[in-house]
């Protein structure tokens, strides 16, 4: 699901942009999809600057992408926009539509984005006349087609950059529950309804007209600061990643999934509306060739089973020949005696006679033969066709050969397609990624949660029967899942039960010698008992409990070979460094987790720059325990990929 933004970050993104776009003309348009179109700004003193206007928003990228579908607006955009100046940028009111003035050459043109529902870009001239629009609207309250006047849709009755405490004296006499009187009134989205409600502490179930004149006061001046606080760039802007991903200017309420700082909103933007773009233009791009490359894969599957029935049938032929030998070495000398149809029938083979000709019928093969014939002379004939069904084996696999041929191209092909998208290579993520992960040192699978969310998925959704399932002996404890370990090495249960601890809040607050307690899949209760309650994210644990002490708090970040790629982990540091390429081991203290990713990305660098690079900074900081983390050691781990040389790998 995309995010959408809300009126009062398009304001801040509108002056951002218009500050930095100021003096720019337009030097190219590329259309990246039918929503998306990216534009050159160039400027004869400062670097370009790329804008994307999309349909869900609009924000300055550092990635340029390459066409993945056709935009049915490019052709006039071009025609019209190129080498104009941006003018300005305006929103409208607190609505979430930005108007884009272009002008040059005596001509006027205004772009108008509209981001809200399914959005819209139009083109219109300066009368506001539309000349192109991305699809057409007729409404009730408007219509919007070429040649009709643009046509705003209906105001919000209140404007949220002036609102006044009176405003909200709604609220007193509601009987809605406030929050959803607070989110109708302002048009705010849900994020931030919980979010104000949140930081002034009030709970957003209540219905209005219980609420205090302090309550609803409080309401107005945190909605007040943090609009405000929107607006002027006093940001300290984080991604949230859990049910969907948002991008937030400023922490909102008690946030749930995993949190990671970036440097600002448009650089957020960035990262998740461009990496959507790009995950968007791979299904695109590949959809077609994936249809091809599933019947290629069909074609090959049923010729190696036409190759193994072939090969089936030659060899039951020869049997039956061979003991219609045996046949004549016992005395029997013709194939109408009893003797000889009773080992017809043990090899499954048969006489029968069609239009008075007599055929033998072995593995549905019918063979024509002569029941007066002598049994050796049958018996060559059955040697004969089996040979026949044998040679037929060399040109299925010819068709075969061609087929994977065909295959293996079109494949290559639709890895290029994929990566002429990107500007950095995107890697579709293994299920497990979702969570923390290693592999033990007996290439066991361990998964663990990073959040209440997760905790609760990684137990809900991927908790098996042969499983051990870990916790530390500490409130604020991931649970962690050993898989397919029901006769695990203790070297792969001290492994997890060690990465147990070091991810819960051991770590942050360094509190050593804590131990971790593994239990079976049937003793974890998913539900509380009648009348009582369990938070998100737990559970009831029943019986007997393991414990495996840990000795320290060290981890290690290793980049791992995977597949036909490279991804970055986290875990034990045995482990890690048995399976990784490069390696830092990291203990709790020292620096806060962006400066420690950055220390680390920066050691990988000087190892293998060329793979390190592909790696996000987001990815490094993912992959860190909660808090402060320093490097005590760093190395070239025991893994190297099959294909890949040290030269290669540098």
């Amino acid at each position: 699901m995309v995010m959408t933004l809300a009126g009062i970050e398009l304001r801040y993104l509108v002056e951002q942009i218009s500050k930095q776009a100021q003096d720019y003309y337009v030097s190219n348009i590329y259309g990246i999809t039918k929503d998306s179109l990216l534009f050159k700004l160039h400027h004869t003193e400062k670097s370009d600057l790329f804008m994307m206007i999309s349909t869900f928003g609009v924000w300055l990228t550092s990635v340029k992408i390459n066409q993945m579908e056709p935009n049915r607006l490019l052709k006039r955009l071009r025609s019209d926009l190129l080498r104009l100046k941006l003018k300005k940028i305006e929103q409208i009111d607190s609505e979430r539509i930005a108007y884009f003035t272009f002008e040059g050459f005596g001509k006027e043109f205004v772009l108008v984005g509209e981001f809200f529902g399914d959005g819209n870009i139009l083109l219109c001239n300066s009368d506001m006349k539309i000349l192109a629009l991305q699809h057409s609207i007729d409404v009730r309250h408007r219509k919007l087609r070429i040649g009709l006047e643009y046509a705003q849709p209906p105001k919000s009755e209140l404007d949220i950059f002036n609102i006044l405490e009176s405003d909200f004296n709604g609220l007193k006499t509601t009987d809605l529950v406030a929050g959803k009187w607070f989110g109708r009134t302002l048009g705010l989205p849900k994020k931030y309804v919980e979010g104000i409600f949140g930081n002034a502490n009030i709970d957003s179930k209540k219905n209005g007209n219980l609420l205090t004149d302090e309550e609803i006061k409080k309401i107005f001046e945190t909605t007040k600061n943090i609009v405000s606080d929107v607006i002027s760039g006093n940001h300290n802007t984080v991604i949230v990643r859990n049910e969907k991903t948002e991008v937030l200017p400023l922490k909102l309420g008690k946030l749930e999934g995993e949190i990671t700082n970036v440097n600002s909103f448009i650089e957020g933007l960035d990262t998740v509306f461009t990496g959507d773009l790009i995950e968007k233009g791979k299904l695109i791009q590949s959809s077609g060739s994936d249809k091809k490359i599933k019947e290629l894969q069909t074609q090959i599957s049923q010729q190696e089973k036409a190759i193994e029935t072939v090969k089936e049938k030659s060899k039951n032929i020869t049997n039956v020949a061979n003991f219609l030998f045996e046949m004549v070495s016992k005395g029997t000398i013709s194939l109408e005696d009893v003797s000889a149809q009773e080992t017809l029938a043990d090899h499954n083979a048969k006489l029968v006679n069609e239009k008075g000709i007599s055929l033998i019928v072995i593995q549905d093969e019918k063979i024509k033969i002569n029941t007066k014939a002598s049994l050796q002379s049958i018996a060559s004939i059955l040697f004969n066709e089996a040979k026949k069904q044998y040679s037929a084996i060399n040109s299925i696999e010819e068709i075969k050969t061609k087929t994977e041929k065909r295959l293996e191209k079109l494949q290559n092909k639709t890895e290029t397609e994929k990566d002429t998208i990107l500007v950095s290579e995107i890697r579709k993520k293994n299920w497990y990624e979702r969570y923390r992960w290693f592999f033990t040192s007996d290439g066991l699978l361990a998964i663990g949660g990073r959040d209440a969310a997760s905790n609760s998925a990684v137990v809900r959704k991927h908790l098996g029967k042969n499983d051990k399932i870990f916790h530390a002996d500490i409130h604020g404890s991931p649970f962690f899942i050993l898989k397919d370990a029901q006769n695990a090495p203790d070297t792969s249960m001290n492994e997890v039960a060690h990465a147990t601890v070091c991810f819960s809040r051991a770590w942050k607050e360094g509190v050593y010698g804590v131990s971790a307690y593994w239990v079976n899949p049937e003793q974890v209760k998913k539900s509380a008992p009648s009348g009582e309650f369990l938070p998100k994210g737990s559970f009831l644990i029943e019986g007997q409990r393991n414990f495996i002490n840990s000795a320290n708090l060290k981890l290690a970040v290793g980049i791992i070979p995977q597949e036909d790629d490279y991804v970055l982990t986290c875990g034990p540091p045995e482990t890690i460094k048995k399976n990784s390429i490069c390696y830092a081991i990291i203990e709790p203290h020292g620096s806060e987790m962006v400066d420690a990713a950055k220390k680390i990305r920066v050691e990988f660098s000087k190892i293998y720059e060329k793979i390190t690079k592909k790696i996000s900074l987001d990815d490094f900081v993912r992959v860190l325990p909660a808090g402060q983390s320093q490097i005590k050691e760093t190395g070239i781990g025991d893994s190297q990929k099959e294909d890949f040389t040290n030269t290669e790998l540098d």
